[in-house]
């Protein structure tokens, strides 16, 4: 049964155990969170995009504290609103399923146009990129909170057996989430084959949220090895040119 807890309880070591364990798998779901929120808030002026990241993150947090107080209402979220018989199968979607499956269209969408955006360059990019106004970001930013945090509290429902470590395994996540989003997010942008992956890995993630809500499980620990091998080549890439380029600079060997 779900309950909170006092402090002395969360001292013990099962509870303990569960936080460490859900704070970390909080954060690695969090990935594609920062990722989204990095690729919009580069579409703000620069004195505008901290506050834009702070915004979505807090947003996040609060979104999901909130879930974990109506526990009950959440958990009737994966139960089936209807029937639907298509080609001769029988689809009970619910309303996680719904809810992940705009989510997962919304996010092929913002991805896709970002990469058209990315691959235009010049002055159709930065100029797309200076029409949008703070409110329009932080707004697009809070749609896909909620889809992140549904999905994120289910699996922390699944994980611990008290609301006090879910919370505070969410808050702890947060916080290194805020700590570490800005220089992943100047990270990207300094590179722009780095903005390019993590934007096929948002599409990627979009993918799997459409499967998700269509009944097709894929195994998240699928995703994130693919989105961690990714990374690991293009670090290696970014090392290579940047040693090629101190070589270059440091002018022809004299042996």
């Amino acid at each position: 049964m779900l309950a909170l807890i006092d402090l002395a309880s969360l001292l013990t070591p099962e509870h303990l155990i569960a936080l460490v364990t859900l704070t970390a798998l909080e954060i690695v779901l969090g990935i594609d969170n920062i990722v989204f929120i990095a690729i919009l808030c580069a579409r703000l002026p620069k004195e505008q995009q901290a506050k834009a990241r702070r915004t979505g993150l807090v947003g996040a947090l609060l979104m999901r504290v909130a879930f974990l107080m109506c526990i009950s209402w959440i958990a009737k979220l994966t139960t089936p609103v209807t029937t639907i018989d298509a080609f001769g199968h029988e689809i009970a979607p619910s309303w996680r399923d719904l809810i992940l499956l705009v989510g997962g269209l919304v996010l092929l969408f913002k991805a896709t146009k970002e990469i058209h955006h990315s691959v235009e360059g010049g002055e159709h990019a930065l100029t797309a990129g200076r029409g949008r106004s703070f409110g329009i970001i932080v707004g697009q930013i809070m749609l896909m909170d909620i889809v992140f945090s549904i999905d994120s509290v289910i699996t922390a429902i699944g994980m611990a057996e008290s609301i006090t470590v879910m919370i505070l395994a969410v808050i702890l996540s947060m916080v290194v989430m805020l700590v570490f989003a800005g220089r992943i997010s100047d990270f990207v942008h300094r590179h722009p084959t780095v903005k390019m992956l993590a934007l096929s890995f948002l599409l990627l993630i979009g993918m799997s949220l459409v499967a998700e809500g269509l009944h097709f499980h894929v195994p998240k620990g699928y995703i994130y090895f693919a989105m961690a091998f990714s990374l690991g080549v293009e670090t290696l890439n970014i090392v290579g040119k940047s040693k090629a380029a101190r070589a270059k600079a440091a002018g022809p060997d004299t042996h």
